[in-house]
């Protein structure tokens, strides 16, 4: 599960990841990742945050929550990796819906590297 501190909630939050300046972007066939410098006060409670995004795409509603409840095990374990000051969005592909979970952590890791590394 991931906690409610580490979650991106309003679309403003999706907004600013997703085209704010100096984000870094990396795709691969299962998932994209996207990361940004956000700035928040610095009041001791910041915390990497993460949303997800999971179209009709991948499959039916079933399918989808599915996907979103991998993704969030997924990402719950990989966010000791992340600085505390950068906010993360990983949208889901359609293969995701079919892929096993050890390929999917496989791919995130990978792909949260490549975004990392990206940012300015």
């Amino acid at each position: 599960m991931l906690p409610a501190a580490h979650r991106l909630r309003r679309p403003a939050q999706f907004r600013a990841v997703l085209r704010g300046r100096g984000a870094g972007r990396s795709g691969g066939d299962l998932l994209v990742v996207h990361a940004a410098h956000v700035s928040r006060p610095a009041d001791g409670s910041v915390v990497p945050r993460v949303g997800f995004v999971v179209s009709k795409a991948v499959g039916n509603a079933v399918v989808r929550t599915r996907t979103k409840r991998v993704l969030r095990h997924v990402v719950a374990a990989e966010l000791g990796a992340v600085p505390a000051d950068v906010d993360l969005v990983v949208r889901a592909n359609p293969p995701l819906a079919g892929a096993p979970t050890p390929r999917v952590r496989e791919d995130l890791r990978r792909q949260l590297h490549q975004a990392l590394s990206r940012l300015r």
